[in-house]
């Protein structure tokens, strides 16, 4: 061979080698937009809970069905690239567990939020049907007839 031949498969072989680290580095970095996401729910979420406005169960619902399909995204993108991107085992283990934390968290808001909605239901329901002109208690009253006494008084 000759040097230029060996010149060329050298360059060759650098951008070969080069596009592959460039490759690796691009596929490396898709994992920072979904960390900036999560990061922004966090955000969100910490920024409702000190605020004076509360969420709603329903609005709080959503958001960690947002930060919930988000940790499934970023798990699933970790369990593909690990061992490509040289992810830590720690940063691996740690998101599971904020992943599932979060999860737990989604279902219990969740469930508040159907009860919530269950509730309002029920009380339009109520008022719709003349719920407003119960009893003392609320309840439906005294119905009946009440025969006054005969007779001298």
């Amino acid at each position: 061979m000759s040097f230029k031949t060996i010149a060329a498969l050298a360059v060759i072989g650098t951008a070969l080698f080069s596009g592959q680290a460039f490759a690796q580095s691009a596929q490396c970095g898709e994992i920072q937009q979904t960390l900036q996401a999560r990061k922004d729910l966090v955000a969100k979420a910490n920024a409702a809970s000190n605020s004076k406005k509360k969420m709603t169960p329903a609005e709080a619902c959503a958001l960690f069905g947002k930060l919930q399909a988000n940790g499934a995204s970023g798990l699933k993108w970790i369990a593909a690239n690990k061992e490509w991107c040289s992810i830590p085992d720690s940063f691996a283990e740690g998101f599971k567990a904020d992943h599932n934390k979060v999860s737990g968290i989604r279902t219990k808001v969740c469930s508040v939020a159907v009860q919530a909605s269950k509730m309002e239901a029920q009380a339009r329901a109520q008022a719709q049907n003349g719920g407003g002109q119960g009893g003392l208690l609320g309840g439906p009253g005294l119905t009946g007839s009440l025969k006054m006494p005969q007779g001298a008084l």
